[in-house]
């Protein structure tokens, strides 16, 4: 049977806090989110059910590239949902890029936290496209920099490191 869903658990050794703001407030999303040498920036952020995340991931050797998150439901530290999309620096869905719908869960492990992350498409063709624009390659990254972020914000007691 054809698949249009992405699942990725991943284990971080920082307390649900720690990880719940990391995934929820833009100067932290934008230490992360982008795999290296790419950087995020956050054109708009209101972290909120209906609200969203209008941000660019740049390279210097490249245009950047747009992106909208819109934020469907929200369970603090517990869970959130949400659609995206690539866009123009508007918020302008980009009708020839697939839309992707992910749920986050966050499970409270003490000084630990798992992430588990559905993505899912409308067709299996979308789920194609974004593997062969890179996602897996893209996203393992970004998470090791966010386990990197953590360990930084543990050592530290710290929400923002740059």
């Amino acid at each position: 049977m054809p698949s249009r869903r992405l699942q990725v658990t991943r284990h971080f050794d920082a307390p649900i806090e720690h990880v719940w703001r990391a995934w929820t407030q833009s100067d932290l999303l934008e230490q992360w989110w982008a795999p290296k040498p790419w950087e995020t920036k956050t054109k708009v952020f209101n972290f909120e059910e209906g609200g969203s995340w209008l941000y660019q991931i740049i390279n210097p050797k490249e245009p950047g590239i747009w992106a909208l998150i819109e934020f469907t439901s929200i369970k603090k530290c517990k869970s959130f949902d949400s659609i995206s999309f690539f866009c123009d620096e508007s918020g302008k869905k980009n009708l020839e890029l697939p839309v992707m719908y992910h749920k986050n869960n966050f499970k409270d492990e003490g000084l630990a936290t798992t992430v588990e992350i559905e993505i899912t498409f409308n067709r299996e063709s979308e789920l194609k496209t974004i593997i062969e624009m890179g996602f897996e390659t893209g996203f393992t990254s970004a998470l090791k920099n966010l386990e990197e972020l953590l360990e930084i914000m543990v050592t530290n007691h710290e929400t923002k490191i740059k």
